[in-house]
């Protein structure tokens, strides 16, 4: 039995410390734990899509090099849904379309080819674009994350002091329930930011790769394509 009189802060876990918690801490509590679920769903799509995307785009890669024709890689690459290279290459594939049978244009090859690559370069940064939503909450997460702990922290040590005023002492019963409150809300603001900075980390580093892989191809596919775009110079002329 403990002593009367004063709190069984020994004996307590999580749960009785949030349960004996102020109003104020709960609902700061509510917020971090809304912000973690949240910033945790985020981490396991992310981190699904970018193992799915990475893995394709080396496949999509080794047939783009394998193939003969565009229609075949078209062909041989259709099932990669989760791969942002296949969709820049559809789209090429399009204005290559569009450019061979267009005539009478006043362009010159060197036109067509730059026209074409602004065309791909537009085609991978909404992919990027795509790739890059909701990565802002976990920035977020990581950066609010702490500061919404910290209010609780100092609500609790406000309450602790008051708690000091009104029993004109301080002694561990009157100051432990307002600790107590300010220690919970710092380790779940710390429990909810770290995962949020470590995942926003890791992503952006993945986001480098991807982008890096689109510049690349953009530039590669516009070399293979040139003889495609001076031949439909020569038949609008």
């Amino acid at each position: 039995m403990p002593t009367p009189g004063i709190h069984p802060l020994a004996q307590a876990n999580v749960l009785s410390l949030i349960a004996e918690s102020g109003w104020v801490a709960k609902f700061v509590l509510l917020i971090l734990f809304a912000f973690s679920v949240v910033c945790w769903a985020v981490i396991l799509t992310k981190w699904r899509n970018f193992r799915l995307i990475l893995s394709q785009n080396n496949t999509f890669q080794e047939i783009f090099w394998s193939g003969k024709s565009l229609d075949e890689i078209l062909h041989k690459s259709h099932h990669l849904t989760h791969s942002p290279l296949l969709s820049v290459f559809r789209f090429g594939t399009k204005e290559l379309q569009k450019a061979s049978h267009f005539e009478g244009s006043h362009l010159s090859a060197s036109e067509r080819a730059e026209q074409f690559y602004r065309a791909l370069i537009r085609a991978s940064t909404q992919e990027v674009a795509q790739l890059e939503s909701h990565l802002n909450w976990l920035a977020t997460t990581a950066s609010a994350a702490p500061f919404i702990g910290l209010f609780g922290t100092v609500w609790g040590i406000m309450n602790a002091f008051q708690g000091i005023g009104s029993a004109g002492s301080a002694n561990l019963a009157v100051v432990a329930p307002g600790i107590s409150e300010a220690l919970i809300t710092t380790a779940t603001g710390i429990a909810a930011a770290i995962p949020a900075v470590i995942a926003y980390n890791y992503f952006t580093s993945q986001m480098r790769r991807v982008t890096t892989d689109l510049e690349c191809f953009c530039q590669d596919f516009l070399a293979l394509t040139q003889r495609t775009l001076h031949s439909s110079v020569r038949k609008g002329s």
